[in-house]
């Protein structure tokens, strides 16, 4: 693979994050359902974790924790640190133990999130701000309001991965 081609791949699946961004932070979290917003940086990077494998799943999961980490309030670098380990372990259980489609990405998903609130519920439980059955209510909620949406964001980059250009192997 050519740098070019290189720098065409990942500018697309770039461009294909930024509109489920926007649809996160401009009109999903104005709007919350059941009391909760649905995360979907989470869900991009497991997508292209499950379709490019765990170096570029790490790779994208860099970079979406450092969209998230400035668009959000929070320890600076946690983010960055917690995407590109989930990118990376999700791109290592699709590639070697799941199926790289709809459904590894969808199991995946299910892990990640339930990962990200189990170290979220956590920290608030050492911190004691807020009961345990109230933060597993909303983890609850949370999850499964963003599971709604694996199927719209695994076929945006899943039609991303079929147009650019892969890796030759010689």
């Amino acid at each position: 693979m050519t740098t070019k081609d290189f720098f065409i791949k990942w500018l697309a699946y770039t461009l294909a994050l930024l509109p489920l961004w926007f649809l996160q932070e401009l009109l999903l979290s104005r709007y919350p359902l059941m009391g909760v917003k649905p995360m979907l940086l989470p869900l991009c990077t497991v997508a292209v974790a499950t379709l490019e494998g765990a170096p570029g799943g790490a790779g994208f999961g860099l970079g979406v924790g450092l969209l998230f980490d400035a668009s959000s309030a929070g320890a600076p670098g946690v983010s960055i640190l917690l995407m590109a380990l989930l990118g990376l372990g999700t791109g290592l259980l699709a590639q070697y133990v799941l199926r790289q489609d709809l459904i590894g990405c969808f199991l995946c998903s299910i892990l990640a999130l339930a990962a990200l609130d189990i170290l979220r519920v956590g920290s608030r439980l050492l911190l004691r701000t807020a009961p345990l059955e109230a933060m597993l209510s909303v983890a609850g909620r949370e999850i499964l309001w963003s599971l709604c949406f694996v199927p719209l964001v695994y076929l945006i980059f899943r039609w991303v991965f079929h147009r650019v250009p892969k890796a030759t192997v010689l």
